[in-house]
């Protein structure tokens, strides 16, 4: 089962195949997953392995154990994921969706930058940006509502980002990189929360003059090459009731 051309650890490859199963649904609600015992076997792993990847799954809320009985798939909705978490996976797969996951709705346009993306975009206010926007769903529903702002002079180079479809041949960031020659070098990430406005209720197909009165998570990422230009700003809207989570390992 491992994936030889998988570099995570063995613990953090199972999860994200169990996540996976889930996710998409294949794994239905109530479901058992394998013991540890299986799963060691199953996978060529140890028994503490498996069990670290069982509690990988628990920790972000896709399983329970139930004692005497085994593990047991949760149905709740699955966190959305960051910019920075969307480059990792269009790097490693050439698509930024989630386990789970599709986009539409794909719409792009050039429209003048409002204050605060030429702030992030590093140019005057005014002056001509692509918005390029999209929705992910899962199962569940909307997983949150995605723009990226871009810098028009990229779209003379890269007219497919001014077109309103899905982008073909990998991301934008990478269209991007290799239309320049220039690598995206870092990235700078924010999360935070706020109430819905009306217009933020209709980007999530939600009734705007009843939004939901929950906080919903926003994130924003910006993307920077290797000579020091920001190429893309991007903002992602999650849905009701939608959380966002990462991890990292900790030397000891």
């Amino acid at each position: 089962m491992p994936d030889q051309a998988d570099n995570r650890a063995p613990y953090a490859q199972i999860a994200a195949h169990y996540t996976e199963l889930i996710t998409s649904g294949e794994l239905a609600p109530g479901s058992l997953l394998p013991s540890i015992k299986n799963l060691a076997q199953d996978w060529k792993v140890s028994t503490a392995t498996a069990e670290k990847a069982l509690r990988k799954l628990r920790t972000e809320g896709l399983v329970r154990g139930i004692h005497g009985i085994g593990t047991e798939v949760l149905d709740r909705p699955s966190p959305m994921s960051s910019g920075s978490q969307r480059q990792d996976r269009g790097r490693r797969s050439g698509s930024s969706w989630g386990s789970g996951e599709r986009s539409d709705s794909h719409q792009a346009t050039v429209l003048s930058a409002p204050a605060d993306v030429a702030r992030a975009l590093d140019i005057d206010p005014g002056s001509d940006v692509i918005r390029r926007r999209r929705v992910y769903r899962d199962r569940h529903g909307i997983v949150a509502h995605s723009t990226s702002w871009i810098p028009v002079r990229y779209g003379r180079l890269i007219p497919e980002l001014m077109k309103s479809e899905r982008l073909t041949g990998g991301t934008s960031l990478q269209l991007i990189a290799q239309a320049t020659g220039r690598p995206i070098t870092h990235r700078i990430d924010t999360a935070s929360a706020r109430l819905l406005s009306a217009e933020d209720a209709e980007l999530l197909e939600l009734d705007p003059a009843n939004p939901p009165r929950q906080p919903v998570v926003v994130m924003t990422a910006k993307f920077i090459d290797s000579e020091s230009n920001v190429v893309e700003y991007g903002v992602d809207l999650g849905g009701p009731g939608r959380t966002w989570s990462t991890e990292s390992e900790v030397a000891q």
